[in-house]
């Protein structure tokens, strides 16, 4: 089993910058990627970035250039830099941890933007 804690949600005004963290615990051998989701008020959860063992990213085509994943091998801990927030960035995040192909969840962090 894989422990996720995640933090750094929070409300921030709209240009404004949060940066999240999600520290992985437990069965952490074997991880093949850890990302961040995030899912709006009546939307489906969505892919927002990604980040493999191998250092290898990927992100939504809607936070490119504003969003960076990173990870801290030593810490099992992975973050999500947001910067020029904007009023649809807002929701609930959640961290997302891939070993042996089977997902783990945190149980997610709200980031509210204001206009």
């Amino acid at each position: 089993q894989v422990q996720l804690v995640e933090s750094g949600g929070g409300l921030v005004q709209a240009g404004g910058s949060l940066r999240l963290s999600c520290s992985a615990s437990g069965s952490i051998d074997s991880i093949n990627a850890m990302g961040w989701y995030r899912q709006a008020p009546g939307k489906q959860r969505e892919l927002a970035a990604i980040i493999t063992t191998g250092g290898s990213t990927n992100y939504a085509d809607s936070v490119k250039g504003r969003y960076t994943i990173s990870k801290n091998n030593y810490k099992n801990t992975v973050y999500l830099q947001m910067n020029s927030l904007k009023p649809y960035d807002q929701g609930v995040y959640y961290c997302k941890v891939v070993r042996n192909d089977i997902p783990y969840w945190g149980e997610g962090t709200l980031v509210t933007v204001s206009s």
